[in-house]
């Protein structure tokens, strides 16, 4: 089997969770069979995986049982829930590898590593935290969060009060080194789930957890530069990227050049909440130059993808 490189395959939140009628652990079970059947396809075809994924909705189940269990237990830092559901969806995934591999007559297997991700503590995020978390309150319960703990909280649309945390940009993958000697020894690696847990370096160059949510895009981008990953595949909800998104002069995208996609973002033709950060996570990664590139597709059109076939491929 000729190898193909190295690829940081970042999987969406389909990959465990298909639609609110498909939250249970089982369901979610279910569902990372699928989606790592088409990592084992890369691997049969010759690619070294590192699998990254998102962990947002898990987060939200953790913090929504600590709420209710407030009066009786400890309420979970948002650091710990993201170590959490990097131990529980590794753990889903590698199973789902294992069977899938024993099921291929494939002699391989995959490793979790719980991955810190060092942030800035003078990234202006601290200053300006706006990514809502953990349940809507009323008014009088959101006071009181923000008088004893420390929240901050904000009224959303009319539909309650949440906490808001910062959204820190990832600087450095901790375990990076550690990530590419699983690779070397021949191990599928899961790791930087939820774009890493984040935390900051003290003067002494010790390391400590903070409430932040790392965007696991452009943690994944991090760690594909760091580990020298010769692909970085982003597997979404779409099988390619448009522009002129749902107008009627769309037109979906093949292959762009690092220029080009620039210039759509310049134009506005990238949402910010969906679209936009996967772009820029794919320009930070190919900002390194050499002959990196990358892919966007949905988990279903992967191995079409990798064919050329189809999805959105960013080249230098």
């Amino acid at each position: 089997m000729q190898k193909k490189g190295l690829a940081v395959v970042a999987v969406g939140g389909n990959a465990l969770i298909l639609d609110k009628n498909h939250q249970t652990v089982p369901d979610q079970f279910d569902a990372a069979v699928k989606t790592m059947k088409h990592i084992a396809d890369m691997i049969t075809n010759g690619w070294d995986v590192v699998v990254t994924h998102g962990n947002g909705p898990q987060v939200g189940f953790i913090l929504r049982r600590s709420e209710i269990a407030s009066h009786e237990l400890h309420e979970v830092p948002l650091d710990y829930c993201g170590a959490d559901t990097q131990g529980s969806i590794g753990y889903m995934f590698q199973q789902a590898l294992y069977n899938e591999f024993l099921a291929r007559g494939i002699q391989k297997h995959a490793a979790t590593v719980v991955t810190q991700t060092i942030v800035d503590s003078n990234d202006p995020a601290f200053q300006n935290p706006t990514k809502p978390i953990g349940s809507f309150m009323d008014e009088t319960l959101a006071m009181e969060k923000r008088e004893k703990d420390g929240w901050v909280v904000v009224e959303d649309a009319g539909r309650g009060w949440r906490r808001v945390v910062p959204s820190p940009i990832p600087q450095t993958i901790v375990e990076a080194d550690a990530i590419r000697s699983l690779i070397d020894n021949g191990f599928v690696v899961v790791a930087v789930g939820g774009g890493g847990i984040p935390v900051m370096q003290r003067e002494d160059g010790s390391l400590i957890g903070v409430e932040a949510v790392i965007d696991k895009d452009f943690g994944s981008a991090i760690l594909a530069s760091m580990i020298d990953a010769d692909l970085f595949l982003i597997s979404t909800a779409v099988e390619k990227v448009a522009i002129n998104f749902n107008k009627p002069d769309q037109k979906w995208l093949d292959q762009i050049t690092v220029a080009e996609a620039r210039q759509y973002i310049e134009e506005g033709q990238f949402a910010k909440g969906s679209m936009l950060p996967k772009i820029e996570a794919i320009l930070k990664y190919m900002n390194g130059g050499g002959n990196k590139r990358a892919l966007i597709t949905d988990p279903a059109h992967i191995k079409d993808a990798l064919d050329g076939k189809t999805g959105t491929w960013i080249v230098p």
